[in-house]
């Protein structure tokens, strides 16, 4: 891998094996054989079946030496150690920002019936039977009304309903049949008898709940046919009713009382009253299913998968490609504990990175067999990281920072799981905003840089961590180039230009940490100003100016760049003395911003920092724009102390130039990320606006602020819009929260108003009842009026956000790479 410069193999620890993935068990003591062992393939959980083409047997070597059990590394049989269980363990799919390894959903189960459902159960049933009994006891109004107005008269005693012959009785059984049916219709509709049965019935599995159906249209038949089947007790009106239709319409009982038409009644009857219990049951799918099962030739179901879907430690992916030689040996040093999550995500990376590259996947293989799970390793050397202080998914990228709180307003499927943050949202860029203290470095920002630096060793990011020197940001052992500005012992210098040789690229994004935050600048016209001074120095010296050059330049002292612009040859350089010659003629007009620059520069210009920005010490310059071509760890240490004007400019120029050198890179394969521990004094105008300009270039960065206070008020809005992930936490201020609340916007709720109005009484024995029960109770007669509307309100008030969210908890939105959103939901950042 090109270099550029930037950085040097360290191999410290190269012949180290890295500890496995799981808790550290001790120190490995087999090294890394610099030829192909012959690996033994681990127990029969994948079929190994010849490769094609044949590829030639390897050389005899000796077996790998097996761990003794209790020893460091021993994990009992073959093929179970904590790199084997991490790399087979599930991972569900689930939603955005879960921790899906060895993730388990929660439960579908049945809404929850309201106790309203139960009461309303009742009432009709009650009105129903008051009803019945009072048609029984003929004290139904205008119940002889009605049977006279659809029947003829001479079949009725004057003035009555009592019957004279057998046709007055029949229309008496045939209306009691009517009443009933509309009474069981209008009971179970009023009172939704079919939710309750279908709710409980729902937690049994088919066959249970097709028998406890057909157990209950069993008994209601035993009522319906009581009188047939001597049971002793009335029957149902719905036999003899049908027989006097029967009877009433055929002028007589013969039909009703032939077998032609009993029968086939009965069986009528029967499936009438059986099919409401077959829908409740299901039946039909059982049905179905049974005869699915019974059909001729048809396969029993298979209670597993006839084929089960190979472990990943056995590499399924080379088998397929016929590479069984390098997956045999990926999985016994698998087996043996000589691979940690580390190799399985780089080996797995190359792979699929090689999938369109004939030439590159056959160097991968070629690697894979000489040198096993050290093959295509990190520039570095390194395999894993000195110390983990966080739970990671190599396999997904996924770093678990806390637990989704199960509160009122988290979707069921996100209760009591993980908190996980991946590349896919941190390219959508994240904001975090809190008070000191509140858990932003520790919770937050350290997790996500450990997991990029982890990732960075498999060739998937590249990450700077910018803080101060006392940030929980890893020791320096776990990063590629660590940079202390203003300390004497850094082996590395910082670029101020970024490895730019465009004067205009170079001096864009050194005006944005100049003087991108002053109100009154145009940045456009420093920058111009700064170009028109570097860029005839670039040309008379064949490189940028220095701190203190630059300065003297900016100052604009007419000896200074006169003495420059003797040094550009008159035929050469027509262009860069067309420059120089302008910004000598602004000088000292109203409109120059030559000594707004260099006042600002002068917090570079301290003798603490005159050996770094290229003064002449013999370190190597670090430039931003490896980052963008090369999976690095960096780690930028801010100064501190007095110095705190030079960290915020800094910060600023750091952020400007990484949106500058990740710009056009669609073609890389690695995500890169700025990590700002202490973004105080770094977001301009211009930087928020480059911020949504990250995600097609496949970078983000991670921004913690104190408060939002930190920007400038008009940059609010736009700074909570151009970030995808936004993550507020316990103890906003109210005016912080504010701009959250506008941001995340509201959401349409459902609300329910209860309203107790006095009831009043005229006549005076119902005074006397209420003053009686006022007495009893303490308490007036009232009514309540319920009132049910949908409103708009926002998913998280400035209030809220101010007082509502628990210590140790954040409110966390968050946005995918791929559109894919969540809602603001509170999260426990010490789950």
């Amino acid at each position: 891998m090109e270099t550029d410069g930037t950085y040097e193999s360290r191999d410290t620890r190269g012949g180290a094996v890295p500890r496995p993935a799981g808790p550290p068990t001790g120190a490995q003591s087999h090294q890394v054989p610099s030829t192909a062992p012959q690996v033994p393939p681990a127990p029969p959980a994948y079929e190994v079946r010849p490769a094609a083409p044949t590829y030639p047997a390897a050389p005899s070597v000796p077996p790998l030496p097996s761990v003794a059990p209790g020893a460091p590394g021993a994990t009992g049989a073959p093929g179970s150690s904590p790199a084997v269980e991490w790399l087979d363990a599930p991972r569900p799919k689930a939603g955005l920002g879960i921790w899906r390894f060895r993730h388990v959903p929660p439960p579908e189960g049945p809404a929850r019936l309201a106790p309203v459902t139960f009461v309303g159960m009742l009432i009709p049933v009650a009105i129903g039977l008051v009803i019945w009994s009072a048609w029984q006891n003929n004290a139904l109004p205008y119940a002889d009304f009605l049977l006279r107005a659809f029947t003829p008269n001479d079949w009725w005693y004057e003035l009555s309903t009592a019957p004279r012959d057998w046709e007055g009785a029949a229309a008496h059984s045939v209306a009691d049949g009517v009443l009933f049916l509309l009474l069981v219709w209008g009971i179970g509709t009023l009172g939704s008898w079919g939710k309750v049965p279908r709710y409980y019935l729902g937690w049994c599995r088919p066959p249970v709940r097709a028998a406890l159906t057909g157990a209950g249209a069993l008994i209601v038949l035993g009522f319906v046919f009581s009188e047939n089947l001597g049971l002793g007790w009335p029957p149902l009106p719905l036999v003899d009713p049908v027989a006097c239709l029967a009877a009433l319409v055929t002028g007589g009982w013969d039909v009703p009382k032939s077998p032609l038409f009993v029968y086939p009644m009965r069986v009528l009857i029967t499936a009438a009253v059986v099919w409401p219990f077959a829908r409740v049951g299901e039946w039909s799918g059982l049905f179905r299913a049974w005869r699915a099962r019974s059909a001729p030739g048809a396969a029993p179901a298979p209670t597993a998968p006839a084929t089960p879907e190979p472990p990943r430690s056995q590499w399924p992916e080379l088998r397929e490609a016929g590479q069984h030689r390098a997956a045999d040996l990926l999985a016994g040093e698998l087996a043996t504990g000589r691979m940690n999550d580390v190799d399985c995500a780089r080996v797995r990376r190359g792979w699929q990175n090689t999938d369109q590259d004939a030439k590159r996947r056959a160097a991968l293989v070629d690697a894979l067999l000489r040198q096993g799970a050290a093959a295509d390793a990190h520039p570095s050397g390194d395999r894993d990281l000195p110390s983990r202080s966080a739970p990671h998914d190599l396999l997904l990228g996924q770093v678990r920072v806390g637990r989704w709180a199960a509160a009122e307003r988290t979707p069921r499927a996100y209760h009591g799981a993980g908190l996980a943050l991946d590349p896919g949202l941190l390219g959508t860029s994240l904001l975090a905003v809190g008070p000191s203290g509140a858990g932003k470095t520790r919770s937050l920002v350290a997790p996500v840089v450990e997991s990029l630096t982890l990732q960075a060793l498999t060739g998937a990011v590249a990450v700077v961590a910018v803080g101060a020197a006392g940030a929980p940001l890893g020791p320096d052992e776990a990063y590629d180039v660590v940079v202390r500005i203003g300390d004497a012992s850094s082996r590395y210098d910082l670029d101020l230009y970024a490895g730019a040789t465009d004067p205009d690229e170079a001096a864009g994004f050194l005006a944005e940490g100049l003087v991108g935050d002053m109100e009154g600048v145009e940045t456009r016209r420093a920058a111009t100003v700064l170009a028109q001074l570097i860029g005839p120095y670039r040309a008379a010296y064949g490189r940028f100016p220095t701190v203190p050059v630059l300065r003297e330049l900016l100052e604009a002292r007419p000896e200074v760049l006169g003495a420059l612009l003797d040094l550009l040859p008159a035929d050469g350089a027509q262009a860069m003395r067309r420059e120089l010659e302008s910004r000598m003629r602004q000088v000292g007009t109203a409109t120059d911003v030559g000594p707004v620059l260099a006042d600002r520069l002068t917090a570079l210009d301290r003798p603490v920092f005159a050996e770094f920005f290229g003064g002449g010490r013999d370190v190597r310059p670090f430039s931003l724009r490896a980052v963008a071509q090369h999976p690095m760890r960096v780690r930028v240490t801010l100064p501190e102390g007095g110095h705190e004007e030079a960290a915020r400019l800094l910060n600023r120029l750091l952020l400007a130039q990484f949106q500058q050198v990740t710009r056009d890179r669609a073609g890389s394969g690695h995500f890169a990320c700025l990590v700002l521990d202490d973004a105080a004094g770094a977001l301009t105008p211009g930087t928020v606006r480059g911020l949504q300009r990250l995600r097609p270039q496949n970078a983000g960065v991670v921004l913690a602020l104190r408060t939002l206070a930190e920007v400038p008020e008009a940059l609010h809005g736009p700074l909570l819009a151009g970030v995808g992930c936004r993550m507020a936490f316990a103890g906003l201020p109210t005016w912080d929260g504010r701009a959250f609340a506008e941001a995340w916007g509201t959401e349409r709720v459902e609300t329910t108003e209860v309203a107790h109005h006095t009831v009043f009484a005229d006549q005076p024995m119902t005074r006397a009842f209420h003053a009686l029960r006022k007495l009893v109770t303490g308490k007036a007669v009232t009514t309540e009026a319920v009132t049910v509307r949908e409103v708009e309100r926002q998913r998280w008030s400035a209030s809220d956000l101010a007082h509502a969210v628990p210590p140790g908890h954040a409110v966390l939105s968050l946005t995918h790479v791929r559109g894919e959103h969540t809602p603001p939901l509170l999260v426990e950042l010490r789950g």
